[in-house]
């Protein structure tokens, strides 16, 4: 199995300015929150890339996405009809071939020489099957992501056979259907924003959407994949960031610039800046 293309979404009311928002890199230099999206996915191989934005975002997206724009292919989710939906309008760009899927609102650091995505297609492409990548989180966030239950694959530490899938499950239906022996205690596989999905998953997500539903489209796909094909997790000790969460840009900000070339500098900055704002509550209790 060879993966070849990339579906980013970025079309939801909430997410649609998130990618366009500036932040410096871990190289030094500025770009949008696309830019670093797009060059996440070059990394693993993948220059043939399609962008599902809100109908009239296109130009915009095309500046944000700089000199690689003249490569993208850009598809209107002409109505809000939920996340599912967006990856569904991307399928006449897909075809019959497994893709690379990023969420548009997440940013991500591997701390390794290869990035996330790239370590995912390698993955994707040893194993031949669908493969979601995953974070073990604490059960307060699961109101936050999807989630997965299964069981760790024989002499590998870090791929799991998929068994369900759930969308943003409560602790209650987590710990009924989603422990995973092997994680510490309140801990499950959340999603880590990025999938290497197949044709199998863009079927089944074709036959829910045109039944009307909404929302956990894709995480309800993903549950029935999991029951007909070949489904694995991958999870490595690398970092989300969701920009679209209090905070998130300057977080993403944070992380970004403390894992490149201008760390020390960065470091020494939030230094003297938590020992300004010391001196000054000193002097204000005074």
């Amino acid at each position: 199995m060879k993966i070849t293309k990339a579906v980013i979404t970025a079309a939801g009311p909430k997410q649609r300015s998130l990618p366009l928002q500036t932040l410096v890199d871990c190289d030094g230099a500025q770009k949008s929150v696309l830019r670093i999206i797009l060059e996440e996915a070059r990394r693993a191989g993948i220059d043939d890339i399609c962008v599902v934005v809100s109908p009239g975002d296109e130009g915009p997206y095309a500046e944000a996405a700089g000199d690689v724009a003249a490569r993208l292919t850009f598809v209107a989710q002409t109505e809000p009809r939920g996340y599912g939906d967006a990856v569904l309008r991307a399928r006449p760009f897909t075809g019959d071939e497994p893709f690379l899927h990023l969420v548009g609102d997440h940013l991500w650091v591997s701390g390794e020489a290869l990035g996330c995505a790239e370590q995912l297609v390698k993955v994707a492409e040893q194993e031949a099957c669908l493969v979601s990548a995953v974070q073990a989180s604490r059960e307060t966030l699961l109101p936050y992501y999807g989630t997965v239950g299964g069981r760790r694959l024989p002499g590998r530490h870090d791929l799991y056979l998929v068994e369900d899938v759930m969308e943003k499950p409560t602790p209650t239906e987590a710990e009924q259907r989603l422990l995973v022996p092997g994680l510490r205690a309140g801990h499950y596989l959340c999603f880590f924003g990025m999938h290497v999905l197949t044709p199998g998953v863009m079927s089944i997500l074709d036959e829910i959407v045109s039944q009307g539903s909404r929302g956990s489209a894709l995480s309800k796909a993903l549950a029935i994949a999991a029951q007909r094909e070949r489904y694995l997790a991958l999870e490595r000790a690398w970092f989300r960031y969701d920009v679209g969460v209090q905070y998130g840009l300057l977080t993403a900000q944070l992380a970004l610039a403390l894992s490149g070339k201008d760390r020390a500098l960065v470091l020494s900055l939030l230094l003297e800046l938590l020992a300004h704002r010391q001196m000054g509550g000193g002097q204000e209790a005074a």
